[in-house]
Order: C-alpha cells, then structure tokens, then sequence
C-alpha cells in the first residue's frame, strides 16, 4: 500500500504474480480504511448543532483516528518489506554447510520478522474499535451505516493479519516461538472479532430503530 500510487495501480499491483503487495497489505488496508471511516464520521459530527455537546470529543477522536490510519498505512509498507526480507533469505546461496546455515538462520529470523507487521495490525484493530464504538453511540446517527462498514471492516483486517501470523508461523522451525507467537494472535483476533460482532449487531439495531 503506497499512498502515492492510485488505486487503479494499487490494484494492478494487487492482481499480477507479484507476491507483494498481498493479504497482509490488503489486511492493513482494510484498517486503513476503517479508520477512514471513522474520521469521517467524526467530520460529519463537528459543527452541527445537534451534536455541539459530543463536538470537542469528536475532535479528539478524529485525532486518534487519524494517527490509527497513518500507522495502518506504515504497517502496510513494513508487510511488504518484511516479505521481501524472507525472499531475499531464500535467495541466499547454499553450495556449502557452512552457507547452508546461514541461510536457514536468515530466512528463520526473517520469518519469526514478518509476523510483527500482521500482529501490529490485529492490536492496532483492537486499539480502534473502542473509538468506533463512541463514534457508534455519539456521532451523527445519519452515518450509522458507515460506521458500520468501518466496523466490518476492522473485523476483516484483523481477521486477515491473523491468517498472516499463522502461515508465518506454520513456516518457523523453532515450534515455541511459533506457539506463543499464535497464542497471542489467538486471544487478540477472538476479542476483536468478538467485540466488531456486538458493534455490528448494535449498528443494525440501531439503525432498524430509527
């Protein structure tokens, strides 16, 4: 995920045979936009006089926001970054044992490195639902349905930086790295799902009562 490219690029990337950018961006991605989301809410919030009392607070959350959305947005480009470093490991030569080890040494270290891009993505999902769900009870209620899709959407990329961490660690040869790294994980995405899951739930109720 490079701001700078348009999205047609983006998506031309996305598509070839190249392996990045690949789930874990689009995972970041999707945390990128939900806070995009959010941030918009909050912008539809400030200045209306129904919403004056919440204003200063949706200040402040649209600042939190928009430091969430930069760091998804880094987390994106770290993904692809610590990819390549596995494929450049992969790429080390093996004519010797000597050569041989240094090259499963680096590709080991390179591997356990490309797990720390996607659980970044899963605390930093963490981190955002509980703006949402003020953004849910206190924003402009005509935006409920984007608020929504913001919640769907962290859902999803936590979902899939958690399917990176796994195939990640399916690779390691050291088991117990690999075992606290998806123990981690595991209790991470679970409350994350859980919570996007009730914030969704909430959403729909909200919006089948008005």
């Amino acid at each position: 995920m490079n701001s700078n490219k348009t999205l047609q690029e983006y998506f031309n990337e996305l598509s070839s045979n190249s392996p990045t950018p690949g789930g874990g961006n689009v995972a970041a991605l999707c945390g990128a936009l939900s806070s995009s989301l959010g941030i918009m809410v909050c912008n539809l919030t400030i200045g209306k006089k129904k919403y004056v009392e919440v204003e200063s607070e949706m200040i402040r959350l649209k600042g939190k926001l928009e430091n969430i959305q930069k760091n998804f947005i880094e987390l994106g480009q770290k993904d692809n970054a610590s990819f390549d470093k596995v494929m450049d490991a992969f790429k080390l030569p093996k004519e010797n044992e000597q050569e041989k080890n240094i090259r499963s040494k680096a590709i080991e270290e390179a591997t356990i490195g490309a797990t720390s891009a996607p659980m970044e993505v899963i605390q930093s999902s963490k981190t955002l639902l509980p703006i949402l769900e003020i953004i849910i009870d206190k924003g402009n209620k005509n935006s409920l349905s984007d608020a929504g899709v913001a919640v769907t959407l962290v859902g999803t990329a936590a979902k899939g930086a958690y399917l990176n961490v796994l195939i990640n660690c399916s690779s390691l040869s050291n088991q117990t790295i690999a075992n606290e790294l998806k123990k981690t994980a595991d209790i991470l995405v679970e409350e994350v799902i859980r919570t996007s899951d009730r914030l969704f739930e909430q959403v729909v109720k909200l919006m089948g009562s008005k």
